[in-house]
């Protein structure tokens, strides 16, 4: 019967896995965790020889994926996926180990039974004398062929014990990999992102395209706009999962009507300019919002300047805006 409080552990993991599996994003580092919790899980002695460390591993997975439910930055959570793969890895070691000793043990207990059968037989030639040499004889040949087993098991252990560590090391190097690429692709992000001047929204990242990028009352891109929107489109390209929703704003000066059309063009400029650098029309979505939503006072010359924008809301991993 298991441990009451394995058994709580278990299926504190169990449920964040079931809970995970209602989420249609994907993490490849969290279900790379996932796969190492249940390959050690699966195994028949993983109770037996380690309980604590699935435990922990169970406990690691579960905060991975409470993590990822709350839509933590995937930083984070690849963070905490990295922790348990790593707590996964060090129960199938403790599962290698603890076989190997039990494994050790069994056969200590059956070299003792041999040689206490050997002196057994010793004691009963001591009362035969006509079989004496005989006896002894068998005997010596049995002791012999339980070392030569006993040498051939301690072999095979010891090569299995070597596999086992090989392994085990192989899977260490493999998640530091993991951890380090991962790390490196978020430092790029980061870079690329401060190059775009982007802000962190609660819709997402948002570049923000002055006025000046446009004459006044007009649509066509200057040169200095085609600057930023092919820095802009080099980001797109070095990550191809992302899209962009682009927004067009004006001030308030002029009809709404003709505001709310120049945004309108003002958007599909930019994104004609990013297609024709090479992002895909599918990736880009525009949106024009006129004069609403102004970011300052229409009251003066820099507020009105401020309001005559383009922001470009780039989604997340999976592709999605947040809608405004």
């Amino acid at each position: 019967m298991s441990h009451p409080t394995i058994r709580h552990f278990t299926l504190l993991a169990v449920a964040a896995i079931a809970a995970c599996s209602s989420t249609p994003a994907n993490n490849a580092m969290l279900d790379q965790a996932r796969s190492d919790y249940r390959s050690v899980q699966a195994q028949p002695q993983s109770q037996t020889y380690a309980g604590a460390e699935l435990r922990q591993a169970g406990d690691a997975l579960a905060r991975a994926e409470a993590a990822f439910s709350r839509n933590n930055d995937t930083p984070a959570v690849n963070h905490l996926a990295y922790l348990a793969t790593q707590r996964s890895a060090l129960a199938q070691e403790a599962i290698g180990r603890k076989a190997a000793e039990a494994s050790v043990a069994q056969a200590s207990s059956e070299r003792d039974k041999i040689r206490l059968a050997a002196r057994t037989q010793e004691a009963d030639n001591a009362t035969q004398a006509a079989g004496v040499a005989q006896r002894d004889a068998q005997s010596a040949q049995r002791q012999s062929e339980a070392a030569q087993r006993q040498a051939v098991a301690s072999q095979r252990q010891s090569e299995a014990s070597q596999q086992q560590a090989a392994l085990s090391q192989q899977q260490a190097a493999a998640s530091q990999q993991q951890a380090g690429d991962a790390e490196r692709r978020n430092a790029e992000l980061q870079t690329q992102l401060r190059d775009l001047n982007a802000k962190k929204t609660d819709r997402g990242m948002v570049v923000t395209l002055g006025d000046v990028l446009f004459d006044t009352g007009k649509s066509e891109l200057k040169s200095g706009g085609l600057r930023s929107v092919e820095q802009l489109s080099v980001f797109m390209k070095a990550y191809p999962s992302r899209k962009a929703m682009i927004e067009g704003y004006t001030d308030s000066v002029g009809g709404e009507g003709q505001n709310q059309e120049l945004s309108g063009r003002r958007a599909e400029a930019v994104r004609s300019a990013l297609a024709g650098m090479g992002v895909g029309m599918d990736r880009i979505a525009t949106q024009a919002y006129g004069e609403r939503f102004p970011v300052a006072g229409n009251e003066s010359a820099s507020g009105r300047q401020m309001n005559r924008r383009v922001e470009v809301v780039l989604s997340d991993e999976n592709g999605s805006v947040a809608p405004r």
